[in-house]
């Protein structure tokens, strides 16, 4: 087994700043020792979002953005390694998810592209680094996504109580964690996605700050019933999405449909869709006992007052109270799975994902000992 330190490295969809965790990991635990917020620049914000939602771009924005991609990482990685005072050496490996910039599961040709390039993270940080996480589980039949229903299979799970982690990045998803059935875990929809483009057109301002925006306003329920009836709430597991597919152009396909309103009553209707969509999924799989919540999400009152208020009988919490931080939640899984690859280990489940069989995850990019450092 591979046991030793590692990094994760996690920006979502959200694109609030690169996650960066260190945690000693080994089979039996995994215990997170610092953590890391760096900020994204406006400019490689931009580019990602110049580039997912299915604009026509070309190679060399894509390569450019992959290089600045992969420095910005390797920042971020040498921020934490900077502030907690470790040494390079001592860390085992890092597992770097990179930016999604189009996710597409279905159709003639499934793949998923994640742009950081790796190589450049390894050169600056002097560290293994592992990424490239999904396409193996695409090359066996799965759709590459969620991968952290495994993490928190490893780390939440509990012999009898009815559990739930819910991550509401820009996207939420739900792992399934029931005794006695198999782990299942699935994208709800959009998480914070919409609410932050909605109130960065109307008040450029990245989100919505304990929605109190939203709540100046009123749900429209005409225009939520017109957001529900999109396709992909009613679609069966297993099932993913993205930025390409919610997003603002979607937003405003919704609105053609219904009567003008003002943009504090859309932003409170953009959260009862993320809390009516997950809600939804939590009772078509039989309900609860916990729904412990992670991701910026949590830290919105007025969505996880709707879901505490949609799921009576449910205890719904921050996974915070557990001993797990919620922001740090998805990075962390990124170096529990960097973890198992160096220990030949899979990484998926196909359960979830759809994939026909068990597979280890990712690429290594190796630094040798034996070489010198710069």
């Amino acid at each position: 087994m591979k046991s030793g330190r590692y990094i994760g490295v996690m920006s979502g969809t959200s694109l609030d700043g690169v996650d960066v965790v260190l945690a000693a990991i080994d089979e039996r635990m995994v215990a997170q020792q610092a953590s890391y917020l760096h900020p994204i620049p406006q400019a490689i914000k931009e580019a990602v979002l110049g580039m997912c939602q299915g604009q026509a771009v070309t190679l060399a924005q894509v390569g450019e953005l992959d290089a600045q991609l992969g420095q910005l990482f390797a920042e971020a990685v040498l921020g934490l390694i900077n502030q907690s005072g470790i040494a390079a050496e001592e860390v085992t490996a890092i597992g770097c998810h990179g930016q999604t910039v189009w996710h597409q599961p279905k159709g003639n040709t499934p793949f998923s592209m994640q742009l950081g390039d790796n190589n450049r993270i390894a050169a600056m940080t002097g560290i293994t680094t592992i990424g490239d996480f999904r396409r193996r589980d695409m090359a066996w039949g799965g759709q590459g996504a969620p991968l952290v229903p495994a993490f928190h299979q490893a780390l939440l799970a509990h012999p009898t109580e009815r559990r739930m982690i819910l991550n509401i990045g820009g996207i939420a998803n739900l792992s399934l964690l029931l005794p006695g059935q198999p782990i299942r875990g699935y994208d709800t929809g959009p998480g914070n996605m919409l609410m932050d483009a909605w109130i960065w057109q109307h008040k450029q301002r990245p989100y919505d700050h304990n929605a109190e925006w939203a709540n100046e306003g009123h749900v429209d329920l005409t225009l939520l019933q017109h957001m529900l009836a999109d396709p992909y709430f009613s679609e069966p597991a297993p099932k993913s999405t993205g930025r390409e597919y919610f997003n603002q152009g979607w937003v405003d396909k919704q609105l053609a449909q219904v009567h003008p309103l003002s943009p504090q009553d859309v932003q409170a209707t953009l959260a009862e869709l993320t809390a009516t969509s997950i809600t939804e999924q939590v009772q078509l799989a039989g309900g609860c006992d916990r729904l412990l919540v992670c991701g910026g999400g949590a830290r919105n009152p007025l969505v996880m007052a709707r879901m505490s208020a949609m799921l009576p009988g449910t205890e719904v919490s921050s996974t915070d109270a557990f001993g797990v931080s919620g922001d740090d939640m998805e990075a962390l899984a990124f170096a529990w799975l960097a973890f198992r690859t160096l220990s030949g280990q899979p990484g998926n489940l196909p359960s979830v994902t759809g994939a026909s069989r068990e597979t280890v995850l990712g690429a290594i990019y190796p630094v040798f000992s034996n070489i010198p450092r710069q």
